[in-house]
């Protein structure tokens, strides 16, 4: 008497649930793939040879290759992944910083330019001394002759 087997995979449900499970598990697959070949190609340590090494072997023995190169520098890759998002942090910040206080010049920018226009001779040297004392003292009015203004 033969009996017959009913595996999981003769219900329905289950067939969908195990195509679902291989099509996300070949996407991993992909996006690990490309990961894997963009850190190659991001890596300064390697050298030309070693980058075209390791591209043949994720190119020719894909699943070898992917698994070896997590195995072997997984975990410099990670470090790699870490600096290049703070590298990109800094530079996106340094950029807002430029962009945000370039309106107005340091005080250093701002002497420079009141001496340039006193040697053209376009202000006086009163205009250029009051002018710096303005500046030396963060745009605020000198007070008049050695008096203080109270803070509010």
């Amino acid at each position: 008497m033969e009996t017959q087997m009913y595996l999981a995979y003769d219900y329905p449900l289950m067939s969908m649930f195990w195509t679902m499970l291989w099509f996300f598990l070949w996407v991993l697959w992909f996006i690990l793939l490309f990961r894997i070949i963009g850190d190659i190609f991001r890596d300064d340590t390697l050298s030309g040879w070693g980058k075209a090494g390791w591209m043949i072997f994720v190119i020719l023995l894909p699943f070898l290759g992917v698994f070896v190169y997590v195995i072997a520098r997984g975990k410099s890759m990670g470090r790699r992944e870490v600096d290049h998002a703070r590298q990109k942090q800094q530079a996106f910040d340094d950029y807002v910083r430029e962009t945000a206080g370039g309106g107005k010049p340091g005080p250093a920018a701002e002497l420079q330019r009141l001496a340039e226009l006193r040697t053209r001779g376009e202000i006086s040297e009163e205009e250029f001394q009051r002018a710096k004392a303005l500046v030396l003292n963060d745009d605020r009015p000198a007070s008049s002759a050695g008096t203080t203004t109270a803070p509010r």
